[in-house]
């Protein structure tokens, strides 16, 4: 049956829909049938990628709660993926708390997963100052949804994922009580690799603001020889990562 991966953090702007534009690259790249869904209601940062499989999908009027209604035809879409099928559905901060508490009241997940689908959720946790508010989104994730894998993605834009106690040596997110904690529920613990921003950072930040795929950059004059090598390098990178992860 199909595999959905859903994507829930509460705090924005650390890049969930760049994990979930690699999800679409990567499965389209193997030759998967994926369809991405944005559900985003205000920043529909997903769907302004041409070239990547992506449904505008409504799920409320407001942001403060979900439309069962629309939920319906977000579920029915869902049901008719084909048997070799993966969505990759992705959610704004601005209706985590709503989307979660809906999940969990009409247990949509557990009658994904009772009908055979496969069912991961996706998480991103970053460095620096938003660093506690992504671990504190992860924790209400796994606390409010139990039973379900989760995916989460280790991203060091903001800074390095890490704690540090006067006098020892910092730890990183293994060594986190989330993780201990919630060992068991995660499927796989992704790194996306630091870079030079400068660089590597610039081309990466330039590429998502021109709502283009890697393959759409790399082969695009718009980037030169250097960036376009920069960007091939990454991707290479970020895909055997994920192969690795067995997405």
């Amino acid at each position: 049956m199909a595999l959905i991966n859903i994507t829930l953090q509460g705090k924005g702007g650390v890049g969930k829909s760049f994990v979930n534009t690699l999800l679409l690259q990567y499965y389209l790249q193997r030759g998967v049938p994926v369809q991405g869904f944005d559900t985003d209601p205000v920043n529909q940062t997903l769907a302004g990628f041409e070239k990547l499989p992506v449904k505008i999908t409504k799920l409320a009027d407001r942001d403060d709660e979900v439309n069962p209604r629309y939920f319906d035809t977000l579920i029915e879409d869902l049901v008719a993926l084909p048997k070799d099928g993966v969505a990759v559905i992705d959610n704004g901060s601005s209706s985590f708390l709503p989307l979660l508490s809906y999940l969990v009241e009409s247990q949509v997940l557990e009658m994904l997963t009772d009908a055979g689908h496969s069912v991961r959720l996706q998480s991103v946790i970053t460095g620096g100052q938003p660093m506690m508010d992504t671990i504190t989104g992860l924790d209400r994730v796994l606390r409010s949804i139990p039973d379900i894998p989760a995916i989460v993605w280790l991203n060091p834009y903001s800074g390095q994922i890490e704690h540090r106690d006067p006098g020892s040596a910092p730890k990183g997110f293994e060594d986190f009580k989330i993780y201990k904690n919630h060992k068991d529920r995660i499927y796989s613990l992704i790194q996306i690799p630091p870079v030079r921003q400068s660089t590597f950072g610039e081309d990466i930040k330039a590429m998502m603001a021109a709502r283009l795929t890697f393959d759409e950059a790399i082969a695009s004059e718009t980037f030169n020889i250097m960036a376009r090598q920069r960007l091939k390098t990454t991707w290479g990178t970020l895909f055997n990562i994920m192969e690795e992860a067995m997405l």
